[in-house]
């Protein structure tokens, strides 16, 4: 379709409308781009519907990424409340295992109180994370996405390797958006350093509290974490942490 062309108020001799293209006229301007919309991020609101379990791991993420980051210097619910009601929750979780309709009542209050804070903190995410997503996924929350394709997921960070029970390590790192579920593996650590052949420690959906069981007490294991989903399967192995069994 040829494009209309422009007139403007002014008119010829003979009482016509100028056009850009009249013959002789000169017309040192310029048309005005069309401003495009740039599309607001938004914080994705998938936990409030999420298992207990991933609405766990989402709060966790928040309390690990929010708190101290320079782009949110005053949210609205401090880290003492929001990790208070993740605490709640779970010990609400672990009651309702042997409990009946009451304990499950009461998780689901838990529960309710704890989206509540995290819904709080979503809409003060959204607005000050001055429209980029890096530092709105730094916050612990994810996204919602404009593109619907799998992208490759991030390496994982170890924020710690600790002690559980004996020959008990817990492994936790930072949650990966759109990570299904992070793979362990460990070494022993012998003398001088030297690792010795690297063993599966297993799957887990909640990256703040990954076991790996029947270590030898008084001997030193390196582990490593990586994140399953994504377009390419896997993430790559995260830098490894060492820590000694007790």
């Amino acid at each position: 379709m040829a494009p209309k062309p422009i007139t403007w108020n002014g008119k010829d001799d003979q009482g016509k409308p100028l056009l850009w293209n009249t013959p002789g006229l000169t017309w040192n301007g310029f048309l005005p781009e069309r401003r495009r919309n740039m599309a607001h991020l938004r914080v994705l609101l998938g936990f409030t519907d999420a298992a207990d379990h991933a609405l766990e791991e989402r709060a966790g993420a928040v309390i690990d990424g929010l708190y101290g980051n320079a782009a949110y210097p005053t949210p609205p619910v401090t880290k003492v409340a929001l990790q208070t009601a993740l605490t709640d929750f779970t010990a609400a979780i672990a009651a309702q295992v042997q409990g009946g309709s009451a304990a499950t009542a009461e998780k689901n209050n838990k529960r309710d109180a704890l989206i509540g804070l995290l819904r709080q903190l979503a809409s003060y995410v959204q607005e000050n994370c001055n429209n980029d997503l890096a530092t709105l996924l730094a916050s612990g929350f994810e996204a919602v996405s404009a593109n619907n394709a799998s992208q490759p997921l991030a390496k994982p960070a170890i924020v710690s390797v600790d002690n559980g029970n004996s020959g008990q390590l817990l492994v936790k790192v930072k949650a990966i958006a759109n990570a299904r579920c992070y793979e362990v593996r460990y070494a022993i650590v012998g003398a001088g350093g030297t690792l010795g052949p690297w063993q599966n420690g297993g799957m887990f959906t909640n990256s703040r509290a990954m076991p790996l069981n029947g270590l030898t007490a008084g001997t030193t294991y390196e582990a490593q974490v990586r994140a399953i989903g994504g377009s390419t399967g896997y993430s790559d192995w995260s830098d490894p942490s060492s820590h000694m069994s007790m």
